[in-house]
């Protein structure tokens, strides 16, 4: 079942909604489930809420394999302030973002994430919650799990917006502590490039996101959708492999 409540985000002063994935028959199985907290929440459950009418069909994933809880604040839909939200840095893309992506994890490990232990069945360790989302979601998820590690072993980072930022991203990469339960999911699609120069530069991002993460000590599967574009659908199709591979699901 998706609930939705509305939440205060401190550090922008502003409300917003929160869709809330919870197994059926949560309140009576007498379990303690995993948690994923993820970005854009109004793209992950529903076609009649994402942006483009299609949805990552999350919930009847769930619904076949209902074992987490699913925690995702809708973005800012106010001119580009998802990309100042979603930016853990500055970047001089898009005429310039100055990114709070620090102040919206930080709000989200230090308030959002104690209600949510406090008033659902959650496992709350590090080892049981996890960190994802698409595009700069993605970006924002592999930020997470280099500087956020204490809190998150997890993370899936689909179609990661990387290249608007590769050398503070690479930097604190190249530098995280990571512990050696870590595992990431890092995809990239095909279609995403509009030709073979621009897919070889995605692909060379990657590559060098997922190295600097092993070299660190995490687990990484790097996934390469083929006729993958950069779209909900696409990223559709990745939902089994990335659960499978992050909670080790049969």
């Amino acid at each position: 079942m998706v609930e939705t409540f509305t939440t205060h985000i401190t550090p922008y002063g502003l409300y917003r909604k929160v869709f809330l994935y919870l197994p059926d028959g949560w309140q009576t199985s007498g379990r303690r489930y995993p948690v994923v907290y993820m970005f854009d929440g109004h793209n992950l459950f529903f076609d009649s809420t994402a942006t483009y009418g299609t949805c990552w069909g999350l919930k009847e994933y769930l619904d076949a394999h209902p074992e987490a809880i699913v925690v995702a604040p809708e973005c800012n839909h106010e001119g580009n302030k998802r990309l100042e939200e979603y930016c853990p840095y500055n970047s001089d893309w898009f005429d310039g973002i100055h990114g709070t992506g620090k102040a919206y994890m930080d709000w989200l490990v230090k308030e959002l994430k104690p209600c949510i232990d406090k008033n659902y069945p959650t496992l709350p360790g590090r080892a049981h919650t996890a960190i994802g989302g698409s595009s700069m979601g993605g970006l924002m998820s592999l930020y997470a799990i280099a500087c956020y590690n204490d809190l998150f072993s997890k993370a899936a980072c689909l179609s990661p917006s990387v290249r608007l930022c590769m050398e503070p991203l690479t930097a604190d990469l190249g530098t995280a502590s990571l512990r050696k339960d870590t595992r990431v999911y890092l995809s990239w699609g095909e279609l995403e490039a509009r030709d073979q120069h621009q897919l070889a530069q995605y692909t060379d991002n990657a590559l060098t996101v997922a190295h600097l993460l092993s070299e660190r000590g995490a687990a990484v599967y790097p996934y390469f959708q083929m006729n993958g574009r950069h779209c909900e659908a696409d990223w559709r199709l990745q939902l089994d492999r990335c659960f499978r591979f992050l909670f080790g699901w049969e």
